[in-house]
């Protein structure tokens, strides 16, 4: 993977009919590689969290657990990777590339 900071996309993330189709373009959003470990370090935090609001039953966790998530995959879009979150345009999408990405980074597809 292309590991240098990518510019402003010009494609519209809304105009994809499914998840296939756009995640091509997100990883392409993450071409940064300390965007993506910015990314893999927030979903980890999120998980914790989620195991501690299992365990606790304290939903404040789960408030941590959005923080974490999208605060350190924010911070390495506009701080790193220098562009706008697909998540404002296509939220249900990009988070369900988060965790694809996060998978396919344990899974050594994406490398960080």
């Amino acid at each position: 993977m292309n590991t240098t900071t990518a510019p402003e996309s010009a494609v519209d993330p809304r105009r994809f009919k499914s998840f296939a189709e756009f995640y091509p373009f997100y990883l392409t959003e993450h071409a940064n590689r300390t965007c993506r470990r910015l990314h893999f370090v927030g979903s980890t935090i999120s998980l914790l969290c989620l195991v501690a609001l299992i365990v606790t039953l304290n939903p404040l966790w789960l408030l941590a657990g959005l923080v974490a998530g999208y605060g350190f995959a924010w911070i390495g879009h506009f701080g790193f990777e220098k562009n706008r979150p697909a998540s404002f345009k296509r939220p249900l999408y990009s988070f369900m590339g988060d965790w694809a990405m996060y998978r396919d980074i344990w899974l050594g597809r994406v490398k960080i």
